[in-house]
C-alpha cells in the first residue's frame, strides 16, 4: 500500500469512517506533475503533523490536517485558485458522510492564497512552505521541479514570472505564522528566495 493511502486511512479511522481514498495515488503519479506530486504532498503530511503535535493538536485536529494535506494538490492542471477549488471538491466528495469533510476542504481553499486567520489551518501553509526552507540542495531539486512543470514557458517568461513569485514571498513578514515554522525554516527560507532572485536577475 503506498503511503499516501497509508496515512489516509489512518486519518479516517481517527474520524470514526472508512472512506476510500479512490485515485489519490493515480492523480499523484500524473506524468505533467514535476513539484506537486506525491513526494511533495508527504513532505506537507509530515511537516504538518510536526507542527500540530507542537501546537498541541487533538487526533481528530492531526486527521483534518493530513486529510487536508494528502488532498491539497489533488487536482493540478497549472490554474491556481481553480485547482484549489476541484481539490477542495474532490475531498469532500471522498469524505462524504464524515462531519469534518467541509473542514478538510476549507483547509485545501486556503492553500490558493495562502493566508487564514484560522491557526489549524496556518500550520498547513506553513507545511506547504517548508520547502523554502531546505539546505541548498534540497532547493534546488526543489526550484529544478517547479520549472520542469513550467517547461512549456521561455526563459525570459519564466525568469519574470517566477521572480514576481519569489518576491511576493519575500514581501510575508513573517514567511511562517506559527512560531515553530518560523524557528525551523524562516531564516533558511529568506535565504534561499533572495540567492534564486540574484540567479534569475543574472542567469549566468
Amino acid at each position: 500500500m503506498h503511503e499516501l493511502e497509508v496515512r489516509w486511512h489512518a486519518a479516517v479511522r481517527v474520524l470514526g469512517g472508512a472512506n476510500d481514498p479512490g485515485d489519490l495515488v493515480e492523480r499523484y503519479a500524473e506524468p505533467h506533475r514535476g513539484y506537486h506530486n506525491a513526494d511533495h504532498v508527504l513532505a506537507v503530511a509530515r511537516d504538518a503533523d510536526v507542527l500540530a503535535e507542537t501546537d498541541g493538536r487533538t487526533a481528530r485536529e492531526r486527521a483534518v490536517l493530513a486529510l487536508a494535506a494528502l488532498t491539497h494538490d489533488v487536482i493540478y492542471d497549472g490554474e491556481p485558485g481553480e485547482d484549489e477549488r476541484r481539490s477542495a471538491g474532490w475531498a469532500r466528495a471522498r469524505l462524504a458522510g464524515l462531519p469534518e469533510a467541509d473542514a478538510v476542504a476549507g483547509l485545501v481553499l486556503a492553500t490558493a492564497d495562502h493566508t487564514s486567520a484560522d491557526p489549524l489551518t496556518c500550520l498547513l501553509l506553513d507545511a506547504d512552505l517548508a520547502v523554502l526552507g531546505s539546505d541548498p540542495a534540497g532547493y534546488e531539486r526543489y526550484r529544478a521541479a517547479v520549472r520542469a512543470e513550467y517547461a512549456h514557458v521561455p526563459d525570459d517568461a519564466w525568469r519574470v514570472g517566477r521572480a514576481e513569485v519569489l518576491r511576493s514571498l519575500a514581501r510575508k513578514d513573517p514567511l511562517y505564522v506559527t512560531p515553530h515554522a518560523r524557528e525551523r525554516w524562516e531564516e533558511r527560507a529568506r535565504a534561499n528566495l533572495a540567492a534564486e532572485l540574484s540567479s534569475l536577475a543574472d542567469p549566468r
